[in-house]
């Protein structure tokens, strides 16, 4: 008989499978529209999910919520602005250079911040986002402020940039099916479900919290860099409290814990946010709304709900 494979990589692995699946339709998308409006929404909407997996592998995986995502996507986007605009540093090194950057700077925060718990540990995040944005919006003659900074592109093609964050896009999910299913994955979740006992066990809980948001920081901080060359500038509106307020609504609404619902809440909630332009600025609102509803009825998530149909019907 073969051994039973343990529940836990069976779901991971069922997990990347849909996930792929979504991003194999995404893939032929280019094939059917060409409009440039509709795959900049969609491209847009892959840069979420890139930020929206690196919050839920802090906040679903670990048990930890920070409120500076979109900060750090703000930071990785303003290196490889600055090191272009002032060192002509080209984007093969400045894109990598982002990543490290928003690693290192995670890394460090997290030395002084993961030692706390609740409401204590978010509140720090949020108040070190908006120190950031302040600081990047009033520093004129170095990042021009609010005028934001120049950017070069990869490329001119629309649909090229959509396959490389496409491509990006995969990347992500296989790194994090990667890490998740290995045993720095399980430290995680034995920190997020028990953190007390996780360390009575003998694991080192703020290391496991630290590595957790270095690596959440680099992925927002690649997403931010990737998109400040797509749009070819980068504002401090890149770090607007708003734009983590739609980071979070993505991954609950999606389903935490979860590599699909991440993704498939990203384009989900980018897409009927574009959508609901349509009605006046009721985003928030509406994605508030509904944040309340599913915490309240459906924790899981859409495809909490979905997955659960789909592996009734599996051997």
């Amino acid at each position: 008989m073969k051994p039973l494979r343990p529940l836990w990589t069976d779901r991971l692995r069922f997990d990347l499978g849909a996930s792929l699946a979504i991003c194999a339709a995404l893939a032929l998308v280019p094939l059917f529209v060409s409009g440039p409006y509709v795959l900049g929404i969609i491209l847009v909407s892959m840069y979420f999910a890139v930020i929206a997996l690196g919050w839920n592998l802090l906040a679903g995986y670990t048990g930890q919520f920070s409120l500076a995502p979109a900060a750090f996507a703000m930071l990785g986007g303003y290196t490889t602005a600055l090191l272009d605009h002032h060192l002509q540093v080209p984007l093969v090194l400045g894109i990598p250079a982002a990543v490290f950057s928003t690693a290192l700077l995670g890394w460090v925060l997290g030395k002084l911040v993961l030692n706390l718990s609740g409401p204590y540990l978010s509140l720090t995040t949020l108040a070190f986002a908006e120190i950031a944005r302040v600081v990047i919006g009033n520093s004129h003659e170095f990042t021009r402020g609010d005028q934001g900074m120049h950017v070069a592109t990869l490329t001119d093609s629309r649909v090229g940039y959509y396959y490389i964050f496409l491509g990006t896009l995969v990347a992500v999910l296989v790194l994090l099916y990667v890490l998740l299913r290995g045993r720095l994955g399980r430290f995680m979740m034995a920190v997020r479900d028990d953190p007390v006992g996780a360390s009575s066990r003998g694991i080192d809980v703020v290391r496991i919290k630290t590595i957790a948001f270095c690596v959440s920081c680099a992925l927002c901080g690649l997403a931010g860099s990737l998109y400040g060359t797509f749009s070819q500038l980068v504002s401090p509106e890149l770090g607007l409290l708003q734009q983590t307020g739609l980071v979070l609504s993505m991954v609950v609404i999606g389903g935490m814990s979860s590599l699909t619902g991440a993704l498939l809440g990203a384009v989900l909630v980018y897409l009927s946010s574009e959508w609901l332009r349509g009605f006046g600025d009721i985003q928030i609102i509406v994605f508030a709304l509904l944040v309340i509803g599913f915490a309240r009825y459906l924790p899981g998530g859409l495809w909490g709900l979905a997955a659960q149909r789909l592996q009734r019907g599996r051997p």
